[in-house]
């Protein structure tokens, strides 16, 4: 009789497994097939729009290499090449990541860039990757600037948008991260203090960064630590942030 429950465990067992298999292969094929009939509208958008659009699709299945098609050049962005770090924030986010529409950003190159960012979920609402929809706005903003400055309207210009990274380098992206905050505490690792430097851990978390494969070892090095000097920083970080109940927007560039 034992043998015969066991035998029966073990099928019920396998066939549960055989069941999670096929269900797992149908949810990657129906993301396979959103991403392939995306394809098209991603040169469309672009053509309508013209040489100041660009239209990036993203598989956030594989951060290092997430461009899976690509129309226009306004930020250099190519198929194979990886996710900015406005990716990783929607990558850090989960099923929770929303559309972000109409944000205002900067390239390193200075290009002014009029951005929106929609997320794709499966048929049972998971976030796997985004259609990007970049315009460059640099020659409009100057022009706005001349018209107004020509009508006597000039004032007070906004706040300068913040610089994005858009790479096809997934270690210039994280490289770029650590930059950021690094500046904005105006030191280096060696000067903060223990409380900034998990605090340094915590903004790199919630940026995504730690998302990316071989991050935390790249985070170390940049810093001069060792590997499990980085992990121990970012298992007491994201344990202070549980504590705290946090789930605090990120500073920076909307997702």
């Amino acid at each position: 009789m034992r043998g015969g429950l066991c035998v029966q465990s073990l099928d019920s067992w396998s066939n549960g497994g055989m069941e999670a298999t096929e269900a797992s292969h149908g949810r990657e094929a129906e993301r396979d097939a959103i991403l392939r009939a995306l394809a098209p509208v991603v040169e469309g958008i672009a053509a309508t729009f013209g040489p100041v659009c660009e239209v990036v699709l993203h598989d956030y299945r594989r951060p290092e290499r997430s461009v899976t098609a690509v129309a226009g050049s306004v930020t250099g962005r190519t198929v194979g090449g990886a996710m900015s770090e406005i990716g990783m924030r929607v990558l850090a986010r989960g099923d929770d990541a929303v559309d972000e529409l109409n944000y205002v950003t900067r390239t390193a190159a200075g290009k002014l860039v009029k951005s929106s960012t929609m997320v794709l979920r499966d048929s049972a609402g998971a976030v796997f990757g985004a259609l990007c929809v970049n315009v460059d706005v640099t020659e409009v903003d100057r022009v706005q600037s001349v018209l107004a400055a020509l009508a006597g309207t000039a004032g007070a210009r906004p706040d300068t948008p913040p610089v994005t990274t858009f790479g096809d380098d997934i270690d210039s992206v994280v490289d770029a991260l650590l930059d950021a905050h690094l500046a904005r505490q105006d030191q280096t690792w060696a000067g903060l203090d223990g409380p900034r430097r998990l605090a340094l851990f915590r903004g790199l978390d919630e940026r995504g960064v730690f998302a990316v494969r071989r991050a935390v070892e790249q985070v170390a090095a940049r810093l001069g630590i060792s590997r499990a000097s980085a992990y121990n920083y970012l298992s007491r970080s994201r344990a202070a942030r549980d504590a705290d109940g946090s789930d605090s927007t990120p500073e920076g560039a909307h997702p």
